[in-house]
């Protein structure tokens, strides 16, 4: 491993590494072009042991500044120990800062309350109290016994397992609460308000509401969220709080996408900008002149560490970041420990590494029946086959938005991409194998988990309840399983 000061930072990596890999491990330095070396932007003062300049530096720099030690970090290569100083540009808070960073104004609970984004395939809760954040936790979702996808379940609750779905999310919701109780030191009893979003199935399984009305023509269920409900009537062991259900759009679209909505603030039409919610239910809104329109398009887990042999959340032991480098492919694990598996993040990274080495297709195919990611961690055969379902699902529902809009992708003012994964994925490499439109990446900006963030916001803010219940009934949803663009692009959408 070869020594790079980095601004008086210390970071190992191997010899032949591109500059730039490691500068985005050290953050502060804009790449707008995704190191293709078109844009000249990211240029550094660098010594040391590292290649000569390439024809598209000499083009790029002027002869004062490869004379003065100016590179471009994108076509740079570390040969051994040296040293790296740029100017690093004002950066945004990251989603994470910004949940935890956010303030109480108004809220809705008198001693502590908590915030809950139940996901199809994982839990997230964030506790706070009147002086701001306290605690979070996430975990799988146990209602996954009974099926992967919200279809499954739906099935299974209308052959009678309606109550036993019930019960299974309130156990796992209750231990997560426990899980939040126990990191701040406080009782469940503290907890006295919560605001719980999900999709709009979700929210039926929790309150153990039948869902036919969501599985069949013509989807116009009677019941839409947007209440209060009791302690009593959340029935939830040890638990005294009141809960608020933020209102679904519709049948399709639920609650969670309110309160996407609510935390982008881009409440008002006109404005060209696309949201993609890239989970299980891949959800999509589109702010026009016209209103707000959104769709959901089943995706399933895969981009959620689930669903895949070695598939894992973005915990210790998870590869997150997959690169190339001369020597094959070098991962960046979560903790820095072993790895032991793979999650959203990794899994785009890694397969569009293997796109760039040629181990896999365009169709999908692995030249070998598993791909080696790092240590005894490995991508298989029908790992990329659920990868392929889940990115043309979502690409897919992307392309028939635009279409039905008139847009090409380069009319966006601006790409929300959110989901579990938070701040890590690289867009560069989730527009490489089509899960993300062709856009400047100067126009994306990743949310994090933008469901968890509205609930939180309405948690502190009780004036903002009437905002959210505005954004649900003025947005319009569109039926994808009717349209014909949509199929012929999901076909098109399973190549890389």
């Amino acid at each position: 491993m070869e020594k790079v000061t980095v601004n008086g930072r210390i970071f190992q990596t191997e010899k032949g590494t591109v500059l730039a890999d490691v500068l985005r491990e050290a953050g502060g330095l804009k790449m707008p072009c995704a190191g293709k070396g078109i844009c000249g932007k990211c240029r550094v003062r660098a010594s040391g042991l590292l290649s000569e300049p390439d024809e598209t530096e000499i083009k790029k720099l002027t002869r004062a500044e490869r004379e003065n030690g100016i590179r471009l970090a994108c076509r740079t290569r570390v040969l051994g120990e040296c040293e790296v100083s740029f100017e690093e540009e004002a950066t945004r808070q990251t989603p994470e800062e910004a949940l935890l960073g956010l303030q109480p104004v108004r809220p809705l609970f008198e001693g502590l309350g908590a915030a809950v984004d139940i996901g199809t395939t994982t839990l997230a809760a964030v506790l706070f109290d009147k002086n701001g954040f306290r605690a979070r936790a996430g975990a799988d979702n146990p209602q996954s016994v009974f099926g992967a996808d919200v279809i499954s379940r739906m099935e299974k609750s209308m052959a009678g397992e309606r109550e036993a779905l019930a019960l299974c999310i309130k156990s796992g919701l209750t231990s997560l609460l426990e899980e939040l109780a126990n990191k701040d030191g406080c009782s469940l009893t503290d907890i006295d308000t919560l605001v719980l979003t999900g999709n709009t199935a979700m929210l039926y399984f929790f309150t153990g509401r039948d869902p036919f009305a969501l599985s069949h023509a013509p989807f116009a269920p009677d019941w839409l969220a947007g209440e209060w409900l009791t302690a009593e009537q959340l029935g939830l062991p040890g638990i005294q709080a009141r809960a608020w259900l933020p209102p679904c759009v519709s049948a399709f679209v639920g609650a969670d996408i309110t309160t996407a909505m609510l935390s982008v603030r881009t409440e008002k039409p006109g404005n060209d900008r696309l949201l993609v919610d890239i989970g299980t239910n891949g959800e999509i809104v589109l702010w026009r002149q016209e209103g707000i329109f959104c769709c959901s398009t089943a995706a399933g887990p895969a981009f959620e560490g689930a669903g895949l042999k070695m598939g894992m959340q973005g915990t210790d032991g998870a590869v997150a970041h997959v690169r190339v480098t001369e020597n094959g492919l070098a991962a960046e694990v979560i903790g820095d420990k072993e790895p032991i598996g793979i999650c959203g993040s990794g899994v785009i990274d890694a397969v569009s590494c293997l796109l760039q080495t040629e181990d896999l297709d365009e169709t999908g195919y692995l030249e070998h029946e598993e791909a080696v990611i790092a240590g005894e961690v490995r991508l298989f055969q029908e790992d990329i086959r659920k990868v392929q379902l889940a990115k043309s699902a979502i690409c897919a529902g992307i392309k028939t938005m635009l279409h039905r809009a008139g847009m090409q992708p380069s009319e966006l003012q601006e790409l929300l991409v959110a989901g579990g994964f938070g701040s890590f994925i690289h867009l560069e490499n989730a527009i490489a194998i089509g899960l993300l439109p062709e856009v400047e990446l100067e126009k994306i900006t990743v949310t994090g988990n933008a469901a968890l963030m509205g609930a939180a916001m309405l948690l502190l803010d009780k004036e903002k309840l009437p905002e959210a219940e505005r954004l649900a009934a003025a947005a319009q949803t569109v039926d994808l399983a009717s349209d014909a663009f949509f199929k012929e692009s999901y076909m098109e959408g399973m190549l890389f």
